[in-house]
């Protein structure tokens, strides 16, 4: 029994100097900044946790839609829904001045495409038209909070779509997460604990093919690292703040292990440069320590 409780304090002290070692790190990128960071990060395989400001609840801005696919993609596996479904994309939801792929693609035309496109455009080129679309689909922001809470997510909440952020810009602030919930309901992805097998598999091969946010968690990672990921973004205000700037992911080491990393900066006064950057940085410091 001393045998045991002694190399379980050796472990967690190995595990404290560990932390000690990637907080100091942390520390350094993000002094003098002017904004709000929280990291949270989660080894799949090893159990390791670190985590600042990981219980602050901060808006998510786009990351919210890998919550709504999921959200979706249940009511997929409930038979309720199919990605073969037809979706109308015609004026009435294909919005002007808003980030759309979608539209800039179909636009003049009332063009019926698959669910599937729908979801690719939301998650993987964070579509504002789409994301609404979706969430029109399954019954509105509600229904997401719904499925979430009964898979056992905290520190999660939403109330309001694109097109509503985007008038108020307070609303962001009504849609939030902490990051630790944010790497908890990933490792729940992973783990095949929030969707089947084939749903899974879809929505993790559609967020590695993600092309936003070349700048920031993947960018200083060695090319062609597998990150299963979702971005988010305000933008500023007319008062020079940025609301969010986010990013979560799912990253595949080069030994075939895993972590999970949720990077939130918010309340900024920095430039978008620098706010991008701090996500960078902190992202190369993670996967350093995961590689030492």
């Amino acid at each position: 029994m001393k045998k045991i409780k002694f190399l379980f304090l050796l472990i967690s002290a190995f595990t404290f100097a560990q932390q000690s070692v990637l907080e100091k790190k942390i520390n350094s990128i993000i002094k003098d900044k002017k904004a709000t960071v929280a990291v949270s990060v989660l080894g799949f395989e090893n159990g390791f946790k670190y985590n600042k400001n990981g219980e602050k609840k901060l808006p998510m801005q786009s990351v919210f839609k890998f919550h709504i696919a999921a959200a979706v993609l249940d009511l997929v596996d409930k038979g309720k829904l199919s990605l073969d479904k037809k979706i109308l994309l015609d004026k009435s939801n294909l919005l002007e001045n808003t980030w759309s792929p979608l539209r800039d693609k179909y636009k003049d035309k009332n063009a019926e495409v698959p669910l599937s496109e729908i979801i690719d455009q939301t998650v993987a080129m964070s579509d504002n038209n789409g994301c609404d679309i979706l969430l029109k689909l399954i019954g509105g922001t509600q229904t997401v909070q719904k499925f979430m809470d009964s898979k056992g997510v905290k520190g999660f909440q939403i109330k309001f779509n694109e097109e509503e952020m985007h008038k108020d810009w307070q609303a962001q602030y009504e849609n939030y997460s902490t990051t630790n919930s944010a790497v908890q309901v990933l490792k729940k992805f992973y783990d095949g604990k929030l969707l089947s097998k084939k749903s899974t598999d879809y929505l993790m091969k559609v967020m590695l093919g993600t092309k936003t946010g070349l700048n920031k968690m993947v960018e200083q990672l060695p090319k062609n690292t597998p990150v299963a990921r979702k971005t988010g973004s305000s933008g500023k205000n007319k008062d020079g703040l940025t609301g969010a700037e986010n990013e979560i992911g799912i990253v595949t080491l080069p030994n075939g292990k895993h972590y999970a990393i949720a990077l939130f900066v918010s309340n900024s006064t920095e430039t978008d440069a620098v706010n991008c950057k701090i996500i960078s940085d902190i992202s190369k410091s993670v996967w350093d320590h995961f590689n030492k």
